[in-house]
C-alpha cells in the first residue's frame, strides 16, 4: 500500500507538471536526464521583453534558477535609434556597466546565455556580463530571438570572448515567443541532454 501510495504521488507530479518539462520527456523514455543533476542558470538581457519571456520558459521547462543583465543605462525606445546606437556599440566592441553582478556564480554547472541578435551578435549588455564573470569550468548555452537573422554570429562570439574557458553548446534562435515556444524548449533540451 505505502508503495502504490507512492508512485500514485510521483504520477500526479509528473502529469501535473510540476516536475521540469526536459525531465519529463526523459522519464517517458527511460533515457538519464544528466541535465536534471546540475545547477543551472538562464541569464539573459531582454530590450523589447522577446528574450525574457523564452528565458522564463527555459527557467521553467529546466528547473533553472534565472539572472537578469541590465545595463545602467536605458537605450532608446526608437528603433532607428536603438539599431544605430548598438551598430555604434557592437563596433567599438563597447561594455555597458551593468546595475547589478551575479556574486554566485560559482555554483552553476550549466548557464544559458539569452541575447536579443543584435547586428548579428550580442547585445553589448551580454559582453558585459560575459567580461565581469568567471566561466571557467562552465556548460555555457546561447539562445537569442531575432527578426530574421536567426543565430549568426552569437554562439561564435560567445565562445571568442569565453576564450575556451568554457564548452559551449548548440545554440538556439528564437524568432519570437508563441505558443509553440514551450514544446520547442522542451524538444530542445532533450537535444542538449544529450550533449551533455
Amino acid at each position: 500500500m505505502k508503495n502504490f501510495l507512492v508512485c500514485a504521488a510521483a504520477a500526479f507530479i509528473i502529469g501535473a507538471g510540476i516536475l521540469p518539462a526536459f525531465a519529463q520527456a526523459q522519464n517517458t523514455d527511460g533515457g538519464n536526464n544528466k541535465m536534471a543533476a546540475k545547477k543551472i542558470l538562464v541569464a539573459y538581457y531582454s530590450h523589447s521583453g522577446n528574450t525574457e519571456k523564452i528565458a522564463k520558459e527555459i527557467q521553467t521547462a529546466a528547473g533553472a534558477d534565472i539572472f537578469e543583465i541590465e545595463t545602467t543605462h536605458i537605450y532608446p525606445s526608437d528603433y532607428d535609434k536603438l539599431i544605430n546606437q548598438a551598430k555604434k556599440e557592437i563596433a567599438d566592441d563597447f561594455k555597458p556597466a551593468l546595475k547589478t553582478k551575479l556574486n554566485n556564480i560559482a555554483e552553476y554547472d550549466i548557464i544559458f546565455v539569452g541575447s536579443p541578435n543584435w547586428w548579428s551578435s550580442i547585445a553589448p549588455a551580454v559582453s558585459s556580463f560575459l567580461n565581469q564573470h568567471d566561466f571557467s569550468g562552465k556548460t555555457v548555452i546561447p539562445f537569442c530571438t531575432h527578426g530574421g537573422g536567426g543565430l549568426a554570429n552569437i554562439s561564435k562570439n560567445i565562445t571568442k570572448q569565453l576564450e575556451n574557458k568554457a564548452v559551449v553548446l548548440n545554440g538556439k534562435a528564437f524568432r519570437q515567443y508563441s505558443s509553440d515556444s514551450k514544446k520547442e524548449i522542451a524538444d530542445w533540451l532533450k537535444e542538449l541532454d544529450k550533449q551533455l
